[in-house]
C-alpha cells in the first residue's frame, strides 16, 4: 500500500523546477528516493561497502588504508537512532585491525568482545540515524519541511522527519537534482551532521553511492570516508556478525 502511494505521488508531481516553493516536504522526498536509486535503494536487504577513512584528534590525521561496512537491513525501523538489523564496521591499517565493531541483532561487540547495554546503545545513538529517510512514510512518522539552505555552496531542501519515538533528523535534499547531501541529528557526543558528496553509479545500477562521507560532532571534524565500491543484495553470512563463538 505505501509503495503504490509512493508511485501515485511521483505521478501527481509538479516537473517545472519553478515550482520548488511550492512542493511539500513529501513530494521532496518522494524525489530524493527516487534519485538515489528508487525500490533497491529504498528497501535494500544487504550492503557491503569498501574504500579507506581518515580519524581525526584534533588537526592530526589517522589514515586507514582498508575499511568496511556490512549491513543487513531491519524491515521496520520505529527509532532512527538505534541499534537495527545487523552491521559490522572494521578499519585496517597497514594490514593490522585498528577498529571492528559488530551488532548481531542483539548484542553489540568492539574488538570482539561484547559490550555493556549502556555504552552499546550510546555508540549507535551517536551514529544511526540515516536510515529514517527511507522509512519516512511508515506508519507513525512524520515530515516537515524548514527552511531551505545550502550545503557546500549548493541550494538544498531542509526536511525534518521524526520517528515513532519522537526521534528527529533533518536531512538536506539538493535541489538541483534530489541528492541526499547531509543529515543531523542529536546524539550523547553532540550535534552530528554528515555531509556526502562524490557520488557514484556502478555500471547497469540504479543506486547512487556517496564517495565522500565527513561526518562532524558539533561542528568538529572527526573521520572523512572515501568509498570506492559497493555490493547491495548480495547474501552476507551469519558469522561476519557473530563474535560469540572464537
Amino acid at each position: 500500500m505505501v509503495r503504490a502511494w509512493l508511485v501515485l505521488l511521483l505521478l501527481l508531481l509538479p516537473s517545472s523546477s519553478s515550482s520548488d516553493e511550492l512542493l511539500s516536504a513529501e513530494e521532496i522526498v518522494v524525489r530524493a528516493h527516487q534519485a538515489a536509486g528508487g525500490e533497491e535503494w529504498l528497501r535494500p536487504e544487504t550492503l557491503y561497502l569498501s574504500g579507506t577513512v581518515t580519524f581525526f584528534e584534533g588537526r592530526s590525521p589517522n589514515h586507514m588504508e582498508r575499511y568496511e561496512m556490512w549491513r543487513v537491513y531491519a524491515k521496520q525501523k520505529s527509532s532512527a537512532h538505534e541499534a537495527s538489523g545487523k552491521v559490522r564496521i572494521r578499519a585496517l591499517q597497514q594490514g593490522v585491525v585498528q577498529l571492528d565493531i559488530a551488532f548481531d541483532g542483539t548484542t553489540t561487540y568492539v574488538d570482539g568482545l561484547p559490550t555493556d547495554d549502556k555504552s552499546s546503545g550510546e555508540r549507535w545513538a551517536s551514529n544511526f540515524g540515516f536510515g529514517a529517510i527511507r522509512h519516512v512514510f511508515d506508519p507513525r512518522y512524520s515530515l516537515a519541511r524548514l527552511a531551505d539552505d545550502q550545503v557546500d555552496g549548493a541550494a538544498s531542501f531542509n526536511i525534518l522527519v521524526t520517528d515513532p519515538q519522537g526521534g528527529e533528523t533533518l536531512f538536506g535534499i539538493a535541489q538541483k537534482d534530489y541528492s541526499i547531501l547531509k543529515v543531523g541529528f542529536r546524539t550523547p557526543r553532540g550535534w552530528h551532521e554528515r555531509i556526502y558528496s562524490h557520488f557514484f553509479i556502478q555500471p547497469g545500477g540504479k543506486w547512487k553511492q556517496p564517495g565522500r562521507i565527513r561526518l562532524y560532532y558539533d561542528g568538529i571534524k572527526q573521520n572523512e570516508v572515501q568509498w570506492t565500491r559497493f555490493i547491495v543484495n548480495q547474501p552476507i553470512d551469519s558469522s561476519v556478525f557473530d563474535f560469540s563463538h572464537p
